[in-house]
């Protein structure tokens, strides 16, 4: 029993900064914008998240709130996520180009730029780059009373995680009800479906894509912070993200474009990610024990690719430029 609690905890802990790719990229899907940069915003996001925290102890020295970390980090991170996904939208909503390209292009670049600005930062504090242990526990223990965390069974399972899970929660909640219960949101939506229609019907497709996917940006870049921030210890790594943001993509395709979906969804993925550390099985070497989220992902796509029902399909505009003069 204690062990398998320790998994659902750790499989919560680890899915987290997947919960917030997933949610990004449903929000940014949902327009018709097929972003294939994740991983490199997720780099971006770390690396700035966690610069703008240990920047912000190195000058405010003792007087170092944790509660102001939290908030840099998120805005940092927030914000270099949105300004990648703003170059993306101006080439493929603009320019028009083609936005799988764009995206492995911004894939390349936002990783290239993670790392060289955490490398940057690791050279330049002579090698180690990482938050102090009063300010890492703002990040990493839970927000709520130590009684509640240790009530039996249910501490551990609802009041013991840190800050990012009950805001991704809060995330996934909060854009579920915008997609599917406001006038906002279902223009959204019908610009991903269908452009040319929404357009027809005075619905600003353009404004729609750049906001859709500008803050879908940012949301990735707060998973890479909060991957940065608890899984990897609050210490720079510059190879830590590595696969991140792809199964992040993968999770929006298993999780049919919904963003409730997503929270189970990035929770088993997670699970799936240290499943060998509580479940060890001894005719399974460890190396195939360890890709095992990937090989569930592929058996994933083709079974979701293999359904014919239209609710279990992506948008019908995805990944398609929209040209008005040909409306």
């Amino acid at each position: 029993m204690k062990t398998l609690l320790n998994l659902i905890v750790a499989a919560v802990f680890n899915g987290t900064p997947l919960l917030y790719g997933t949610m990004g990229e449903v929000l940014t899907e949902k327009s018709g914008n097929l972003n294939l940069g994740v991983e490199g915003m997720m780099y971006m996001g770390g690396a700035l998240g966690l610069g703008a925290a240990f920047y912000y102890e190195k000058a405010a020295g003792a007087a170092a709130s944790g509660q102001v970390a939290v908030v840099l980090a998120l805005a940092a991170a927030f914000l270099a996520g949105a300004a990648g996904a703003l170059i993306f939208s101006f080439l493929t909503v603009t320019l028009r180009a083609n936005q799988n390209v764009t995206g492995l292009a911004l894939t390349i670049f936002g990783t290239g730029v993670g790392q060289f600005l955490g490398e940057y930062m690791r050279v330049r504090e002579n090698g180690y780059v990482a938050v102090s242990n009063a300010l890492k526990a703002a990040f990493q223990n839970s927000p709520f009373p130590r009684a509640l965390q240790n009530l039996p069974v249910v501490g551990q399972l609802v009041f013991g995680y840190n800050i990012f899970v009950y805001l991704g929660v809060a995330a996934a909640l909060v854009m579920s009800w915008y997609l599917g219960h406001t006038r906002s949101g279902l223009q959204l939506r019908s610009v991903g479906e269908s452009p040319a229609t929404a357009d027809a019907a005075g619905i600003n497709v353009s404004r729609y894509k750049y906001a859709a996917t500008i803050i879908g940006g940012g949301i990735w870049a707060i998973g890479g912070m909060a991957f940065i921030m608890t899984v990897a210890g609050a210490v720079w790594n510059h190879e830590g993200l590595s696969g991140e943001g792809w199964l992040a993509v993968a999770l929006v395709i298993f999780c049919l474009w919904t963003p409730l979906r997503a929270l189970w969804g990035s929770a088993l993925f997670g699970g799936l990610m240290v499943l060998y550390l509580y479940l060890p099985l001894d005719f399974i070497p460890g190396q195939l024990y360890k890709i095992l989220p990937y090989v569930v992902t592929v058996v994933v796509l083709v079974a979701v690719s293999m359904r014919q029902k239209r609710e279990n399909q992506p948008p019908a505009g995805l990944g398609n430029a929209y040209f008005r003069e040909e409306r």
